[in-house]
């Protein structure tokens, strides 16, 4: 890789470089490759600091450096990630200046914050702002992650955390007084009832521009699956198009500029596999108010495995998200509902978007529990709205479901956003028996998102699993528990011999 242009000098400060993009991929961090050797890198003492600005078209980010002695690189060169070349526009072969970072005061602020200190709203301002920009390392958003959860965050700080994620992006403004959201807490495998909420509360009237995230420990997330049917890449006046045309839309919450801090610190959290009460306070209420919505109705599963394990700590999540929401001017009710297994038959994103379908459609493969959890919750919105009397909410949402509404209204959406597609399906799929004849007793939902994982959800969106079995069920030995979906043999294997290692996932009680 010789540049095969002029040597590198210094410009603006610093050194100017060749771009190399040779295709590496490092999960969204931006890393630049150095040859240690280099005249000017070692004059300029750039290779000896694990953090280097790096600037090119107007544009400047921080990158990790790491040092690269190949022959295939010269010493005018630097290889840049396929991240970091993105973010700065560079493509292969353009000038890109490298230089020493000016100190960030956020970092001050991040340090305090992991000795335990509070902050107030001028600190977490900086901070999302620097991390927003780019000029947090991924070493940098992990540690705030990590401050976070060793030492959780008051009321004031989550304020203060919210209010500066909000404002770090776009805030959507609707030309009607009232934009309603539903929100699942997460943490339940297969707790797919957003899309059928959704379909139903816009099908009587309700708008809800709809924005969600992707997976972060678990095997798929609203846009996982929504992304099986339709586009969800929807940029901010593609969302404004199609609720101007149908009340409501299902959009990524990272394909617009829409609390974009969310989308950095999720994926930190994913990679840690770390959830705090604080962080997702401020992601659920973030995403709502840069949304536009002014009614947000929030899901909180309690279950032994799901993510709230017990009652108190859900009716403090569920205290903590009204008053929060109450300090930034949005409305939020919640609804705690039953976390001890799973929802529905599938778990991952095409097997869930199957189900998702299945009610919509009013078929008899239709899981009765998550079109019963659906129509609660949907009955919750529309009577919240005024759609529906109180106590009458049920009786509506069940008639928008079963007279075909619903999914009416669903399908001119996912037109509206592009396609409408049907759910793929795995290759291979083996079942996971019982061992044993007796009573189902116990199902364990975070090793069921593990297997689900392994087998590649929610990469490859038809992977996952199908459960066959519900608490109280009677099952003899040999009979299928549930049926592993995978691409690939060895993601096959790895999620068999998980299962056959933990035969705890599902209990069989004789």
């Amino acid at each position: 890789m010789k540049a095969g242009t002029e040597e590198g000098g210094k410009e603006q400060g610093g050194v100017r470089l060749v771009a190399r993009r040779p295709g590496l991929g490092t999960h969204g961090e931006a890393v630049i490759l150095l040859r240690t050797d280099s005249a000017v890198v070692r004059a300029e003492g750039l290779g000896a600091r694990p953090r280097v600005a790096v600037a090119a078209h107007g544009r400047q980010i921080h990158a990790t450096v790491m040092g690269f002695d190949h022959p295939m690189l010269g010493p005018d060169d630097v290889i840049l990630s396929d991240d970091a070349a993105d973010r700065l526009g560079v493509t292969d072969g353009e000038p890109v200046t490298l230089s020493h970072p000016a100190p960030l005061p956020s970092l001050s602020h991040l340090r305090r914050r992991l000795h335990g200190l509070r902050l107030g709203g001028d600190a977490f301002r900086a901070m999302v702002q620097d991390l927003v920009a780019h000029r947090w390392l991924d070493t940098d958003a992990a540690a705030f992650i990590a401050a976070c959860a060793a030492f959780p965050l008051d009321f004031d700080e989550m304020v203060a955390l919210t209010g500066a994620m909000v404002e770090a992006g776009e805030r959507l403004t609707w030309p009607v007084q009232r934009v309603f959201d539903k929100h699942g807490a997460g943490g339940l495998p297969g707790n797919r009832t957003t899309p059928i909420v959704v379909a139903i509360c816009a099908a009587n009237g309700l708008v809800m521009p709809k924005t969600s995230s992707r997976a972060i420990t678990s095997p798929a997330g609203t846009a996982d699956t929504m992304e099986v049917l339709t586009n969800v890449q929807l940029s901010t006046e593609d969302m404004r198009r199609v609720v101007e045309a149908e009340g409501a839309c299902f959009a990524w919450g990272g394909a617009v500029a829409l609390s974009p801090a969310d989308d950095i610190l999720i994926r930190t959290e994913r990679a840690l596999e770390i959830d705090t009460m604080g962080q997702l306070v401020a992601s659920i209420l973030s995403k709502k108010l840069a949304a536009g919505s002014t009614d947000v109705l929030v899901e909180i599963p309690v279950g032994p495995t799901a993510k709230l394990r017990e009652a108190a700590a859900a009716e403090a999540l569920s205290a903590v998200l009204v008053d929060v929401g109450a300090a930034l001017g949005i409305r939020v009710k919640t609804c705690l509902t039953d976390g001890r297994q799973p929802v529905g038959r599938g778990i991952g994103p095409a097997l869930e978007a199957r189900d998702v379908l299945a009610v919509l459609r009013a078929t008899p493969e239709a899981p009765p529990d998550l079109r019963a959890r659906a129509l609660r919750l949907a009955a919750r919105l529309l009577e919240t709205a005024g759609a529906a009397k109180d106590g009458a909410g049920a009786l509506l949402a069940e008639e928008t479901l079963a007279s075909g509404r619903a999914y009416a209204r669903f399908e001119r959406i996912c037109r509206a956003q592009g396609a409408f597609l049907e759910p793929g399906r795995a290759p291979l799929q083996a079942p996971v028996r019982a061992l044993r004849s007796g009573t189902v007793t116990a199902i364990d939902n975070r090793r069921l998102a593990s297997l689900a994982r392994l087998a590649g959800a929610p990469e490859t969106k038809e992977a996952g699993l199908d459960l066959h079995v519900r608490l109280g069920d009677r099952v003899a030995c040999g009979e299928p528990l549930l049926t592993v979906h995978a691409e690939t043999s060895g993601e096959l294997g790895y999620a068999l011999s998980y299962a056959q290692s933990s035969a705890d996932i599902i209990t069989v009680t004789p």
